[in-house]
């Protein structure tokens, strides 16, 4: 197995780097997040003509036609820098579900505008009182005459109070079967039976509560059930989050290793005391533990396996590595650690985040050990 990165892919990541290298500093992310979008307009255009918005999509789609490799180096650098722009949640997990199931005419009307910035979409999968990983749906969609109408409340939806256009998961009438399954609609926000109550996260984005009553709904592409879809769906977002949450948690390391080496104390460097550098060896274990299994969760998506199994080994690996490094980030800076004004306990606050998205470490291991009975027994 080759771990080098192609030509290629080192200009893809050096070019995204040097762009959010010009566009974030700690106060310019403070200042950018308060507004009322919570990200800035002007750097998604650049993302646009980078190519990064439809980094995934088929050239013949408007995209790139890049892979789950090039999109962990594009998230590991928005994670270092922690930058707010909804990549992910607007434009390459939805998108990737219309690649997937869209009719033609869908893919060639959505997918080029969200490649150039036109058009921004929302995945409303997740709602009020349902754990991950269940596929409990309760939003319906009754067809009537040619067309569809869809009732329910999503939440949370991420960035979804910025979309233009919204997929949405609903459980299909009985006619589709006795278990009758998932089917994915598109729904234009902006209709009159549609309300959105926005608010911003405790890492500085931005989702909304959505409530959808007996509006019109576009099937994405043929009316199935795209439980599986989804599932892959999401699987390819958890590892877009693990590469996230690495790029995070190399930066908080970076800030408090240089901490130790530039703070004082009884007159000389803390890094002078052993205890602490060795709780910094530490931390740095954990990134590479996590480095390792964010690449392993990739390069299984790009060689075609989309398994559960390696979804959830990488997100709780990454779940307990970015718990371990932001509260050791913020103890060893001390008081300055938990300042608003300082930017390590932001990163802390977005690493925790990522743990508690598409299922919490806790969630990720009840998984695991339910998958134990489907292993072979080794005897020696």
């Amino acid at each position: 197995m080759d771990f080098e990165l192609t030509t290629e892919q080192e200009m893809l990541r050096d070019t995204v780097r040097a762009v959010l290298a010009r566009s974030y500093t700690p106060e310019r992310r403070r200042e950018v997040t308060g507004t009322e979008l919570g990200w800035d307009p002007q750097l998604w255009s650049t993302f646009a003509e980078v190519g990064l918005l439809g980094l995934t999509f088929a050239e013949e789609d408007g995209g790139m036609g890049a892979g789950p490799i090039e999109a962990m180096l594009v998230l590991t650098e928005l994670g270092r820098r922690l930058a707010p722009e909804p990549l992910l949640d607007c434009a390459l997990l939805p998108g990737g579900l219309i690649a997937r199931l869209g009719a033609d005419a869908q893919r060639k009307e959505l997918l080029p505008k969200v490649a150039e910035g036109d058009l921004r979409l929302a995945l409303a999968h997740a709602e009020p009182g349902v754990r991950w990983p269940s596929n409990e749906v309760g939003a319906q969609v009754i067809q009537r005459g040619d067309g569809w109408t869809l009732a329910g409340r999503k939440h949370a939806v991420p960035h979804g109070d910025c979309a233009d256009l919204l997929i949405v998961s609903a459980a299909l009438p009985g006619e589709f079967g006795a278990e009758r399954g998932i089917g994915l609609f598109l729904v234009d926000p902006a209709h009159p039976g549609v309300r959105r109550t926005t608010y911003a996260t405790h890492d500085g984005l931005r989702g909304a509560d959505i409530e959808f009553g007996g509006v019109r709904a576009e099937p994405l592409g043929e009316v199935c059930d795209a439980t599986d879809v989804i599932e892959a769906a999401l699987a390819a977002a958890q590892a877009a989050l693990c590469a996230e949450a690495v790029g995070a948690m190399e930066e908080a390391l970076r800030l408090t290793s240089e901490y130790l080496k530039s703070r004082k104390q009884f007159g000389v460097p803390l890094r002078s005391f052993q205890t602490l550098t060795q709780r910094a060896a530490d931390m740095y274990v954990s990134l590479e533990l996590a480095r390792g299994m964010s690449m392993y969760a990739s390069m299984s998506l790009a060689d075609g396996i989309t398994d559960p199994v390696v979804a959830s080994r990488a997100k709780l690996r990454i779940g307990r590595s970015a718990r371990h490094i932001g509260q050791e980030a913020i103890q060893l800076h001390g008081g300055i650690g938990m300042t608003a004004e300082y930017p390590v306990g932001h990163y802390t606050a977005r690493l925790t985040a990522i743990e508690h998205t598409l299922g919490d470490s806790s969630a990720h291991l009840r998984r695991l050990g339910n998958a134990v009975g489907d292993h072979q027994m080794v005897e020696i």
